[in-house]
C-alpha cells in the first residue's frame, strides 16, 4: 500500500482577483506562501518519502516551502499533474468568463474533466507504483484535485466532495492498493489550520469548474 497526500498549491494574485489561472504560470503571492508554510509545518509530523509537484510555478514553490518544513524529503516535478487547461477562458475574471460563455457555452481549447483524469490518475498510480510501501506528498491544482477526488471517491463520499471548495494548502490523502486508488479524507484532519482561508463556496474558487457540480 502507498500513501499520497495531494495538496492545493498556496493562493496566487490570481486567485485572489478570482481569474482563471489552468495552464497560466502564476506564482504565489505572500498569503499563498504563508498557506505552504503552515502547511509544511503540519505535514512535518508525519515522515514522507518524496514530494512531486506540478511544474508550474505556484506549484513547485508551495512543494518547496513544504520541501523545507518537512525535513527535505527528495522533490520532483511531473509534468502530467499540471493544472486543467482552461483554453480561452484563463486570464479572466469570473463576471468576465459568463458574460463571454454565457451558460453552458463551450470554452474553446478547454480540457474536460475527463480528459484530467485520464492523464493524471494514471500517473498517480505509476507513482504509487514507484514508491511502493511508503508515503508521498503531490503538489498540484484544484482543477486535477477535483478530477481525481471524483474518480476515486466511493458513490457515499461523492455527493459530499462534488462542490465543496478545495482550499490553497489544503491536503487531501488516498491510499493505493491492487492498482486502484481510494480515498482516504477530503480536507484530511492532517491540515485543519488551513481553515482559516476558506472560501464559501465552489463557485468562489473557479466559475468553469462550478458548471459541472
Amino acid at each position: 500500500m502507498t500513501l499520497i497526500y495531494l495538496v492545493r498549491h498556496g493562493e496566487t494574485d490570481w486567485n485572489r482577483e478570482r481569474r482563471i489561472q489552468g495552464a497560466t504560470d502564476i506564482p504565489l503571492n505572500d498569503t499563498g506562501r504563508e498557506q505552504a508554510l503552515a502547511t509544511g509545518r503540519l505535514l512535518s509530523s508525519r515522515p514522507w518519502d518524496a514530494i512531486i509537484s506540478s511544474p508550474l510555478a505556484r506549484a513547485r514553490e508551495t512543494a518547496e516551502i513544504i520541501a523545507s518544513a518537512a525535513a527535505r524529503p527528495d522533490l520532483h516535478t511531473l509534468d502530467e499533474i499540471v493544472e486543467r487547461r482552461y483554453g480561452d477562458a484563463e486570464g479572466l475574471t469570473y463576471e468576465e468568463v459568463e458574460e463571454r460563455f454565457p451558460g453552458d457555452t463551450d470554452v474553446p481549447g478547454r480540457e474536460s474533466r475527463d480528459e484530467v483524469a485520464e492523464r493524471v490518475v494514471p500517473a498517480l498510480v505509476a507513482l504509487a507504483e514507484q514508491y511502493r510501501g511508503k508515503s508521498i506528498v503531490v503538489v498540484s491544482h484544484g482543477g486535477v484535485i477535483r478530477a481525481v477526488l471524483l474518480h476515486a471517491a466511493t458513490e457515499a463520499q461523492y455527493e459530499g466532495i462534488r462542490t465543496d471548495p478545495i482550499r490553497n494548502g489544503s491536503v487531501h490523502s488516498f491510499r493505493h492498493t491492487d492498482g486502484a486508488l481510494d480515498l482516504i479524507a477530503f480536507d484530511d484532519p492532517i491540515e485543519t489550520e488551513s481553515s482559516q482561508f476558506a472560501v464559501t463556496a465552489l463557485g468562489e474558487q473557479n466559475a468553469v469548474e462550478r458548471r459541472e457540480s
